[in-house]
């Protein structure tokens, strides 16, 4: 959970006119065409912290996008992000988030200096801290500066609402913070009360829930939060109505469809998740067999899965590294749970071969050894 330390989607006040079409591309993960907006925004805004703050983001998630990462599926326990490998963004990409990141927090700083109660500028300093806590983490694994950036982010979002008391969206933070913070292990707990983040997972939700229903800029990004943390608390129902509002406003965005067709599966609601999937368009076909032969794994339609993730497979080399091992372990899963066991270990060999020193190989090295059986929880 520690991956959404700040997940804030393209909502921040105020919202020139030019550049709503910035966050429309990006909340339509269109992010090539939302950076060229919002650089084009800083250059015509030069002073504004938050137009920087745009561009780091939509780095960011363009790199979370193509490593696949930005499922809900990476937060519901059955595949957990801290097992995920090291986000790889190029050259130009870290350069890029770094300078827009101390731009950012350049021009925020020069407002406070004239004015300390300056509830935008401190809101962009939080939003910052955020974006480079969720870089550390993902990107570098310096999961201590992380820590640290994500508790100065809470610290100035409380700032930004001390300095204006209506100012609902900033809330979306301390949410995020509180929830996150509260769902932690004891010994995370220990490391987010020493950083001066007691946490209060219910509360979190409650305050993420208040920003949905009554922010202005940011209810779409609470209810994107909303419908992951309320499949990772088996509230699944909950979250139907807000991704078919989402898919509403934001018919381009194909990880919504494949978000509710996850909630679907979660409720059992075989035909209605596979309709989503086979409504899914501009992903990987590879990538939509994966998503497919999952589901129909979730569902032991096993022979129908089989063609589905062999096609992944097959095609692995053109998947993000985390779906093509996900594809090779889930074929070796199926193969295995049909008695075809040498078969199976030609898939995991595959899984392993991807990336060796990764917790995915590792657990197709272990299938391999012994082959999988589905434990049930009755």
């Amino acid at each position: 959970m520690l991956h959404l330390l700040l997940t804030l989607a393209f909502a921040v006040p105020p919202i020139a006119p030019d550049i709503l079409r910035g966050f429309d591309h990006g909340n339509n993960i269109e992010y090539d065409e939302a950076l060229t907006v919002f650089q084009r925004a800083a250059a015509k805004d030069p002073t504004n912290p938050h137009c920087q703050n745009y561009i780091a983001q939509t780095i960011l998630y363009r790199a979370m996008l193509k490593a696949g990462a930005l499922e809900s599926e990476l937060v519901s326990g059955t595949n957990p992000f801290l097992r995920r490998e090291r986000m790889n963004p190029t050259e130009a990409e870290h350069s890029g988030f770094d300078n827009a990141v101390n731009s950012a927090f350049s021009l925020a700083q020069a407002r406070i200096a004239k004015n300390p109660k300056d509830a935008y500028a401190l809101y962009s300093i939080a939003i910052t801290y955020g974006l480079r806590a969720n870089y550390s983490f993902l990107v570098r694994k310096a999961w201590l500066d992380a820590l640290k950036d994500s508790t100065a982010s809470r610290k100035h979002a409380q700032l930004a609402i001390d300095a204006d008391p209506t100012y609902i969206d900033a809330k979306i933070i301390l949410g995020l913070h509180d929830y996150i913070v509260g769902s932690l292990s004891w010994t995370y707990k220990v490391m987010g009360f020493l950083a001066g983040i007691r946490g209060d997972r219910d509360g979190g939700i409650r305050t993420l829930e208040e920003v949905a229903a009554k922010g202005v800029n940011n209810r779409s990004d609470a209810k994107v939060l909303l419908a992951a943390i309320y499949r990772r608390e088996k509230r699944s129902a909950q979250a139907v109505p807000l991704l078919e509002g989402l898919i509403a406003s934001y018919p381009r965005n194909y990880l919504f469809r494949i978000e509710l067709a996850h909630m679907y599966a979660d409720l059992g609601e075989r035909d209605k998740a596979l309709l989503q999937l086979n409504s899914v368009s501009g992903i990987q076909p590879e990538k939509l067999a994966y998503l497919k032969g999952n589901l129909l794994f979730w569902f032991d339609e096993y022979d129908k899965a089989i063609p589905e993730l062999q096609r992944a497979v097959t095609a692995r080399d053109r998947l993000d590294l985390n779906t093509a091992i996900m594809a090779c372990l889930r074929l070796g899963q199926t193969l295995n749970l049909l008695d075809r066991h040498k078969e199976a270990i030609v898939a995991y060999k595959h899984g392993i071969a991807l990336a060796p020193d990764s917790e995915l190989a590792k657990e197709c090295q272990r299938y391999a050894s012994r082959p999988y059986k589905r434990n049930r929880i009755v």
